[in-house]
Parts: structure tokens; sequence; C-alpha cells
């Protein structure tokens, strides 16, 4: 009848606190998944990446991307001013099953740097992390 009213779950006496514990991790993470397939649009200063159409404006103006340099924003826009290594961006823009060459990651940062920064040689939005990897950042 509970669940009939509205109710997500329910637990009946006696419980054991492990599964409460795991029924609410469970439901955070429906809740999580549904919020991230409600995003559009990811927006980081004069940045706008459009997830429905893949398309980057910068400035109000329209900049083409190839496919890895789209999932390279959107990892970053994600998460603005978090520091990813290099092996961790290459596994989320190139997939688990990428076995290329580090530099092939600065090759697509170093291209995006030159369609999204005012100068590509001072960067203001990604940020080179030495011995690190890279973050984004609001300019």
């Amino acid at each position: 009848m509970g669940l009939e009213l509205g109710a997500d779950d329910y637990v009946t006496k006696p419980f054991n606190p492990r599964e409460i514990v795991a029924r609410v991790r469970a439901l955070l993470r429906r809740r999580q998944l549904d919020q991230a397939e409600q995003i559009d649009f990811l927006e980081v200063g004069l940045l706008q990446l459009d997830l429905g159409s893949r398309t980057l404006t910068a400035d109000g103006k329209l900049i083409e991307v190839t496919p890895t340099e789209f999932n390279l924003l959107k990892i970053f826009m994600e998460s603005p001013g978090h520091t990813f290594g290099r092996e961790e961006l290459l596994e989320k823009a190139l997939g688990y099953g990428y076995e290329g060459f580090g530099r092939t990651l600065d090759t697509h940062i170093r291209n995006l740097r030159k369609k999204i920064e005012p100068d590509p040689q001072n960067p203001t939005y990604i940020q080179t992390v030495y011995s690190i990897g890279y973050r984004l950042v609001e300019a």
C-alpha cells in the first residue's frame, strides 16, 4: 500500500542497517543517472557545449571540433577545476581499449587550445598540471 501511495521503497521490521544503507545508495545512484540524462548543455566561462547536437560555441561562435575533442571538453566541463591524469583522460575520451601513445592526448589538447583559447600559447581554459595532467578552469 505504501508503494501505491508514492513511496520509493520500504523495509519491514526487524531490519538490517546494511540493507537500509544499500537501498539508499541504490536510490541515490538512480537519482544521479536521472539528473545526468537531463543535462543538455554544459557551460564554463564563454564555452557552451550542446550535448544533444554535439556542438561547441565559444563566445557565441560555433567551433568545429572532432569527436575526441568533444569528448575531452565534455569530461573537462562536467568537472571544472578538477585535475585529470593523462591515463584517466585517455580512458574516458578514447575508451578503455585505447592502446595508443600518451602523446596523442597532447596533440588533441594542443588542437583544442588552438580552437578555444584566446592565446593558445598562454592557455586560460585548459591548463597543464605538470607531471599529472590537465584541468579546465573558467577564463
